[in-house]
């Protein structure tokens, strides 16, 4: 019977209903989005290009591992192992060959050479990767000559048929290159394309000779990968067995199928965690949100029956079947809402993930997984979201005697519960515990989650304690309400009587205006901070920069022999594992690095740390973390995983402006893939123009001053802060819907109020002004509440991270995220507002 009388109420009630379907589709097909990434994460799928035929691919091991044992008291042990990536590529000693060339069903074994070679100057650069190899791995693909001969020279280069078509080239052009050496031109001897299969999609591939290629990869003795093709007939299965079994006691890693995509494109791989741990705070956040909006949205529609319910329980209805009937209402609303979030959030998905490989978060290569799992968990959560809202919102009216509820669904109780007063103080005091726990917390993967978790937190504390957070501003703005008019009071009036109808629309504003503002200024907090520690730090007088992969050597070198210049520092810039721990660091040339750097040493010397080559200088948050000081040894794992113990001989003081560690640049640059400078500072009095002649003959790099590179640099940062926001846009948005939704649904149910107005005298304009005012104070209640909540999260943040409580906060960029709010707000009430009062007063009075 209740759920027939359910299918009836919601038939008849359509419009009251819509506001929650409209919340519970929205977070339906958010919960979609970020659940669709998340498996992309975990389970997309890296195709192979350049290893297609090639069945059988041996690599080195790309992670750092940790075991430890655990000792219980029953004599038992409890054995744990992890593993973290590292950033770089791992090399495979090139006699790792001998032991798989002679094993049965082993046709041959093909060393493959993977290096940066980037084409310089071309017509059409559509920002693909570009690697060299030397031609001896063509069979890997198979490569074959469409045109021209095979590289027999070190100045010959085989390009392949996409990048020819690409750039208009043909055998016997030139093409300028720039590897880990100085450029250099060689001539086309011939263009090669896939046999059997399209044209390369995700890279561009350059061939040279053996010679030349070995000397480009500067790894001797070292190769990316074997690749092992089988002889005909051969099982796989088999033969993986014996490779495994013939590689037992080495690090290196067998890969078939889909994992040979990993292991040719690492950037994918990388990808992966990235994706993961953004999917996850994603879906973490926006879920939490669904459930204070939705939660908040049916309580105010429950709160619009309030008399409905009340003659249910004086006919006899128990307090048992109003629960359920609200539960089988929320149900049925929630499943439609559901299906319908679920397949508009995978379109979702889709935009999301194409906009994360645009900024260059994700790289192509990592395939967006859209399986059935995200979109079914999204309807039991909606379902799930629905039936608890509806109970928990209906808790009180379902409680209450038959005369009790008749008399509340007259007037607003004055007095909200003591259960709701005391959860509301609970989670005040979590919020306040979540910001004092995040000023001590000095890194971004730490802080982030915290952060966006404090906001929901504190945001969820003012909808239970709304109610009294209304009165106590409604009071506080009665003297300015007095004085402009009667309509003005009447405001005032409604504000205070009806607090908790009113604070349904302060929570989602206050939501709105304070993630946004934290979302906005939580990257310009940190990234304002490391710039100016930078400028203060760059002594320098021009610094080299390139616009192509980095700055060759060779290049410093030619500004180190012009006159006036007195230092010259060339900087790479990676990461290292200490422990599982990732850190930023940067490789410096020592010699005359105290002309040209200074990172505010605190303890130890820059001396010390310039005097030997097996040294490390360290941030002062990073030695604390670590336990370090001058003299303490530094245990790690450089970019490519090549373990190394160093001594520490300076901690410093602007770790954000130069990294968590400073280690010797031959010793960072030798295991990256890319061993170019990514800057290089030039000290003394030689002139931008000296500088200009001297790296003329290399193409791309340039001669800037430090304040144009901050504001490059400034420039890169913007680029991350855009990945931020996209990530949490759809939380804002729907945040934004959620605003929308909660005031359209608040004015809606006013008609009779609006038509006992009319009816008394007031006119439309007079109408309309109230609501006006009313809406203006709720968003001047919402912007002080949010701002405030904003504001103590970014100050807790900020000294977290930077050490000071100076959050970045942009003033055009907040008075931009209140008018938005303001107008949001205004729209959304003065259109349901002006359609109410269309209805002529005596008809709204008479029919209800």
């Amino acid at each position: 019977m209740m759920l027939r009388y359910a299918l009836r109420t919601i038939r008849h009630r359509k419009a009251g209903f819509l506001g929650a379907f409209l919340a519970l589709m929205c977070a339906a097909a958010l919960v979609t989005a970020c659940g669709t990434l998340l498996e992309t994460g975990l389970r997309g799928r890296i195709a192979t290009e350049r290893y297609a035929a090639t069945p059988l691919i041996v690599s080195a091991d790309q992670n750092v591992h940790r075991t430890t044992v655990k000792h219980k008291g029953n004599g038992k042990t409890k054995t744990k192992h992890k593993a973290k990536p590292v950033a770089e590529r791992a090399w495979l000693p090139a006699a790792t060959a001998d032991r798989l060339r002679t094993l049965p069903g082993v046709r041959t074994v093909v060393p493959e050479l993977t290096f940066l070679a980037q084409p310089l100057g071309l017509p059409d650069d559509d920002g693909l990767p570009s690697y060299g190899h030397a031609w001896s791995s063509a069979p890997l693909t198979p490569f074959a000559l469409t045109d021209g001969r095979a590289p027999a020279s070190a100045g010959d280069v085989v390009i392949d048929r996409a990048l020819a078509a690409r750039a208009g080239l043909a055998t016997g052009d030139r093409i300028t290159v720039q590897s880990t050496r100085a450029p250099r031109t060689y001539r086309v001897s011939g263009i090669a394309a896939p046999r059997g299969q399209g044209e390369l999609r995700q890279q561009s591939a350059l061939f040279f000779s053996a010679t030349e290629a070995e000397r480009l990869a500067d790894r001797a003795g070292r190769v990316t990968a074997l690749g092992v093709l089988p002889a005909p007939g051969t099982d796989l299965g088999a033969l993986t067995q014996r490779v495994e079994a013939a590689l037992d006691g080495t690090t290196a890693q067998v890969a078939t199928g889909d994992g040979r995509g990993p292991v040719e494109f690492l950037d994918a791989a990388g990808a992966r965690v990235k994706l993961v741990s953004m999917g996850g705070a994603m879906g973490g956040t926006s879920l939490l949100v669904a459930v204070l909006v939705v939660v908040g949205t049916f309580a105010l529609s429950i709160q619009q029956r309030r008399r409905e319910l009340a003659l249910l329980r004086t006919v006899a209805a128990t307090s048992r079947q109003i629960r359920r009937l609200l539960g089988r209402e929320a149900l049925i609303v929630g499943a439609f809402a559901g299906v319908l979030g679920a397949v508009a959030g995978l379109p979702l998905a889709a935009w999301l993930h194409s906009r994360f490989i645009a900024l260059g978060v994700v790289p192509p290569t990592l395939e967006r997984t859209a399986g059935v799992f995200p979109a079914c968990a999204a309807v039991a959560v909606t379902l799930l979201g629905a039936w608890a809202a509806a109970r928990i919102s209906g808790r009180r009216i379902a409680g209450l005697r038959p005369a009790e509820a008749m008399a509340e669904s007259a007037t607003e109780r004055r007095r909200p519960a003591v259960v709701r007063t005391l959860a509301g103080l609970f989670l005040l005091a979590g919020g306040g515990t979540l910001v004092g726990v995040l000023s001590v917390l000095h890194t971004e993967a730490a802080s982030t989650p915290v952060t966006f978790l404090a906001v929901v937190v504190l945001a969820t504390a003012v909808s239970l304690l709304g109610p009294f957070l209304v009165r106590a501003s409604a009071f506080l703005m009665s003297g300015v309400l007095r004085r402009t008019g009667p309509m003005s009071t009447l405001a005032r009036s409604n504000i205070s009587g009806n607090s908790t109808r009113m604070a349904s629309v302060v929570t989602p504003l206050t939501l709105l205006i304070g993630m946004t503002c934290t979302v906005l200024f939580l990257q310009p907090t940190v990234d304002a901070a490391a710039r100016s520690q930078a400028e203060e730090g760059t002594r320098a007088t021009w610094v080299l920069g390139a616009q192509g992969p980095g700055v060759p050597a060779e290049a410093a070198e030619a500004v180190r022999a012009t006159p006036g210049v007195t230092a010259v520092t060339e900087v790479v810039r990676t990461t290292v594992r200490v422990g599982l721990e990732k850190y930023t660091v940067q490789g410096v040339t020592t010699q005359g690095l105290g002309h040209t750097w200074d990172p505010d040493v605190a303890s130890g010397s820059l001396a010390a740390f310039t005097a030997d080559g097996r040294s490390a200088a360290i941030s002062e948050l990073a030695a604390d973390r670590l336990g370090l000081r001058p003299g303490s040894a530094l245990k790690l794992h450089l970019g490519d995983g090549t373990p190394a113990t160093l001594t520490v001989a300076a901690v410093y003081r602007r770790g954000l402006g130069f990294g968590d560690l400073t280690l010797p640049h031959d010793l960072v640059a030798r295991h990256m893939d890319n061993p170019l400078a990514a800057t290089v500072l030039v000290a003394g009095a030689a002139s931008e123009a000296q500088l200009s002649a001297a790296v003329e003959k290399f193409p791309g790099v340039t001669v800037v001053s430090p304040a144009v590179a901050d504001r490059l640099q400034a420039d890169r940062q913007q680029e991350n802060a855009e990945v931020n926001l996209l990530a949490m846009g759809l939380v804002l948005a729907f945040t934004a819907i959620a605003v929308v939704n909660t005031l359209a649904m608040s004015v809606s149910e006013r008609f009779r109020e609006f038509a006992l107005l009319r009816l008394a005298g007031a006119t439309r304009r007079q109408v309309l002004r109230m609501l006006r005012t009313e809406t203006l104070s709720v968003l001047v209640i919402a912007t002080a509440l949010g701002t405030g909540i904003a504001l103590a999260v970014l100050t807790a943040f900020s000294i977290g991270m930077t050490g000071g409580a100076a959050p970045g906060v942009l003033p055009l960029v907040y008075g931009t995220v209140v008018g938005v709010a303001a107008l949001l707000a205004l729209v959304a009430t003065a259109l349901p507002g002006r359609f109410a009062l269309r209805t002529r007063p005596v008809e709204v009075a008479t029919s209800q």
